[in-house]
């Protein structure tokens, strides 16, 4: 069947309904993500002018490289997938493509011959086979989504570890832990290279996660980018959290606000911001209303602008379940905690979340007199 995205038509292979979803090929559910890239792509042209080939390491139906070529890339799809790739093949000359080419097989094999201004990793599962390569042959901005939530956010712990070379644990904000255990994993995959990472743009979405690192291809950046991981000391009890810098873990042995022994600890996660505020809303600007998520992906990319840098966030209802409170209004909630000398800010995790520098039990003194 096809499709038109973005302004591009595509042919893609129609549901499936019996075994594999053929959506390896082309998922809809992934337009905001594509929108997304899109954006960034543009936006980051206009901070790197040189930057002018890019990657899309794994191409399926060639959507992404279809796009970017549109937008004047210099673009190189590769897939291991002899039927991805005629397909990708077709898709580009659908299009009227000229600037493209399709390359049929190892990525890993293709980054170790050849550099990139932008290499795009998106693979069914974990980026990081696919993550040195990419640092050792990428110039400018590494764009990663990482599907496996579960392993990233502490569900499967086993997997984790495996995966990311990392403790993950599965807490109230386990979409954040997600996103730190992938940071951390990149910035240390990135340091092998003596390059340093700085995320520009990092979001939560849908069952994924999605960032794009601009790269410092110097060993003190990427010194600097290590100096940025740490370790995290969760309460299950009071749910308190304090988190550490540094790759030796230090962690409490009894929460300071509670007194409990029963904490949890996870790392190294990355502490640093893991977005660009400046770099976020010139994006939000490059989204056209033409785009088929507009205004959700604008909404999104509004929100993480103006989220705080704390790490972690948290979740008004848990809290409150906790405390045995019901939970009031988030605009009011927030409004106590700022009114009682606090920064507070949404985050783009959920309804219910918000980041701020008070502790659980600053939270709760804050708020409770308008929770009763």
């Amino acid at each position: 069947m096809r499709v038109t995205e973005g302004g591009v038509e595509l042919e893609v292979p129609g549901e499936q309904t019996e075994g594999i979803e053929e959506s390896v090929f082309y998922n809809p559910r992934q337009e905001l993500n594509r929108d997304l890239t899109i954006a960034t792509l543009r936006a980051f042209r206009k901070r790197e002018g040189r930057a002018g080939s890019y990657l899309d390491a794994m191409a399926a139906s060639g959507i992404r490289g279809v796009r970017a070529a549109a937008d004047d890339w210099r673009v190189t799809c590769c897939d291991v997938n002899e039927e991805a790739v005629d397909l990708a093949r077709r898709n580009l000359e659908r299009n009227g493509i000229e600037n493209a080419s399709v390359e049929h097989r190892n990525v890993n094999a293709l980054m170790h011959e050849n550099m990139f201004d932008v290499i795009d990793l998106d693979p069914y599962g974990t980026p990081m086979p696919f993550a040195d390569a990419a640092f050792s042959r990428c110039r400018d901005l590494v764009c990663v989504t990482a599907t496996d939530t579960a392993p990233l956010c502490g569900a499967h712990f086993n997997s984790g570890v495996r995966s990311y070379g990392a403790h993950p644990q599965n807490t109230e904000y386990h979409t954040e832990m997600g996103v730190r255990i992938l940071l951390s994993a990149l910035a240390r995959s990135a340091a092998r290279f003596d390059v340093g990472i700085e995320p520009i743009l990092t979001h939560a979405t849908s069952h994924y996660v999605r960032t794009y690192l601009e790269l410092d291809r110097k060993a003190t950046a990427a010194d600097a980018s290590l100096e940025q991981l740490g370790h995290l000391s969760h309460c299950e009890d009071c749910l308190h959290r304090e988190t550490e810098f540094g790759l030796v873990a230090d962690p409490l042995d009894v929460c300071p606000n509670c007194g409990s022994e029963r904490l949890l600890v996870a790392g190294p996660v990355w502490l640093g911001p893991y977005r660009d505020r400046e770099f976020v809303t010139a994006v939000r600007e490059e989204i056209p209303y033409t785009f088929g998520t507009a205004p959700k992906a604008r909404a999104l990319l509004e929100t993480i602008a103006a989220e705080l840098d704390e790490p972690m966030y948290y979740d008004q209802h848990k809290l409150c379940k906790n405390w045995g409170l019901p939970a009031n209004a988030m605009d009011e909630f927030l409004a106590d905690l700022r009114a009682a000398g606090y920064d507070a800010s949404e985050s783009h995790y959920g309804g219910t979340t918000f980041k701020s520098d008070a502790s659980v039990g600053e939270i709760r003194a804050a708020t409770e007199d308008n929770l009763v």
